[in-house]
């Protein structure tokens, strides 16, 4: 099982998540058929809008964007506060070369775009304000540095962002990813912010690490060297999708009368599937007729 942990760094200074998401990126990876570029693009997304969920409080569901002129089109993943994620991506087949150092060109199929965040909160009470959302362009396409860019001027947190995902050429195909956000609380000593970029700036890969066996806690530990950690609290992260038969239903009885008559009598049945995990729902004619014998009677 995935966990993500947070703790406080120093006397207060910073607050620290960290993430393995290897399992989750994994399974959304299948379910969709990225390319190895566009693999490492959602799972850099999946595990930061893991670890964005667990900093924030008041949420129902949190929603991380990027629309962009890229060949991708464009990636969304979902977090709630339980630790679910899940996430899809515009064009799953998009692909470009690998840079110099080998590493995937993510700016490559992410070009110029918006980065955007949706707070959304009051479901569980079944009130439901207009969603907070705060965007940003992209200052790099490399997503890490963009969730930084977004939490600087938009939720003016100064942060370090580090994501990673490593794949192998024979299935699962994700061979580690995860993650470390470190977030900068007011007041903090100006020795430690120093101290942290520099940490930071020398770790090694996140997923090299994860691939020799690192915990959560080994990748907090590697992204502050020496400073004082106090852990606060562990959960598990793992790949969840809100969709069900139930819902499927309720989406196609959304289409009105006529279309659901339509779908009856050409194709005695109707097919869904789920944007964000693939799942196929199958509706067959007594289905239909059902919906529109109860629901649009």
């Amino acid at each position: 099982m995935d966990k993500l942990i947070q703790g406080m760094v120093g006397n207060g200074d910073a607050r620290l998540f960290a993430a393995i998401t290897t399992a989750t990126v994994t399974e959304a990876v299948l379910r969709h058929g990225t390319s190895p570029t566009t693999s490492a693009a959602l799972g850099r997304m999946l595990t930061g809008a893991a670890l964005l969920g667990a900093s924030f409080k008041d949420f129902d569901r949190l929603s991380v964007k990027i629309e962009c002129e890229g060949p991708v089109g464009g990636i969304t993943a979902e977090a709630d506060n339980d630790g679910h994620v899940r996430g899809y991506v515009k064009n799953p087949n998009a692909e470009a070369p690998a840079k110099a150092n080998g590493k995937f060109d993510v700016r490559g199929i992410i070009r110029d775009g918006t980065f955007y965040v949706i707070r959304e909160a009051g479901f569980d009470i079944g009130f439901r304000p207009d969603p907070y959302i705060g965007s940003v362009p992209l200052v790099s396409g490399e997503i890490a540095e963009d969730l930084a860019y977004y939490l600087a001027k938009s939720e003016q947190i100064p942060s370090a962002v580090l994501l990673g995902v490593l794949l192998r050429s024979s299935e699962p195909y994700v061979a580690a990813a995860g993650g470390v956000m470190i977030q900068m609380l007011p007041g903090a000593n100006e020795h430690i912010v120093t101290m942290v970029e520099d940490t930071v700036s020398r770790a090694p890969h996140v997923t090299e690490l994860i691939k020799e066996g690192a915990r959560p806690i080994d990748l907090a530990r590697i992204a502050i060297g020496e400073l004082p950690f106090e852990l606060l609290g562990e959960q598990d992260i793992s790949f969840k999708c809100t969709c069900s038969p139930e819902r499927a239903r309720t989406m196609i009885a959304a289409l009105g009368r006529d279309e659901v008559r339509s779908m009856l009598d050409e194709d005695n049945g109707a097919v869904m599937t789920c944007g964000f995990c693939n799942e196929i729902y199958q509706l067959d004619g007594t289905d239909l007729e059902e919906i529109l014998a109860s629901e649009l009677a």
